[in-house]
C-alpha cells in the first residue's frame, strides 16, 4: 500500500474479517479516508438501526457481505445483499430494521466528509452517536 496521503489501497474483505463477532454499539466502523471533500469507511451493522439521518452529507452505501432490510424515507423496508449500492441525499431518513444474514458489512462514501457525530435519530430516545457507532481509523 502506498504510504503517503495522496493514494492508498485497501483490502475491504480483510478489514471486514477483522471486525469482532459482537458489539455493544449498533455499528463498528473502520474509517479509511477523512478528507473535507469525502470520507470513506467500512462498517459492520450488529444491531438493527432505527430511523435516523445525517445533516451534513450525502451517502453511498455498497453492501460487501450479508443481507438486511433497509428503508429510505417513507419506503417500505426492502432487502439488500452483496453487490448492491444505495445512494441518498443528506437529510434522508433511513435505517436497517432487520439483519437477515451476518456479517452485514457495508462500504460507505460520504460527500462531503461526515463527522462521526453526525447522526440524528428521529426519536432521540433511540440512541446517541456514542451508542450508534464505535470507530477505528486506518489513515
Amino acid at each position: 500500500m502506498p504510504d503517503n496521503k495522496q493514494s492508498a489501497v485497501f483490502d475491504i474483505h480483510a478489514i471486514a474479517d477483522n471486525f469482532p463477532a459482537t458489539a455493544e454499539t449498533m455499528l463498528i466502523d473502520t474509517r479509511l479516508t477523512d478528507e473535507a471533500e469525502a470520507s470513506s469507511r467500512v462498517f459492520r451493522i450488529y444491531h438493527p438501526t432505527p430511523a435516523h439521518y445525517h445533516a451534513t452529507c450525502d451517502e453511498y452505501l455498497f453492501v460487501v457481505s450479508g443481507r438486511a432490510t433497509f428503508f429510505l424515507g417513507d419506503s417500505d423496508p426492502f432487502e439488500l445483499g452483496p453487490g448492491q449500492l444505495i445512494f441518498f441525499k443528506k437529510g434522508t431518513i433511513h435505517g436497517t430494521p432487520q439483519i437477515l444474514e451476518e456479517p452485514f458489512v457495508v462500504f460507505s462514501v460520504d460527500t462531503p466528509r461526515r463527522d462521526p457525530g453526525d447522526i440524528i435519530f428521529v426519536n432521540p430516545a433511540d440512541g446517541t452517536p456514542a451508542s450508534f457507532i464505535q470507530s477505528k481509523v486506518l489513515y
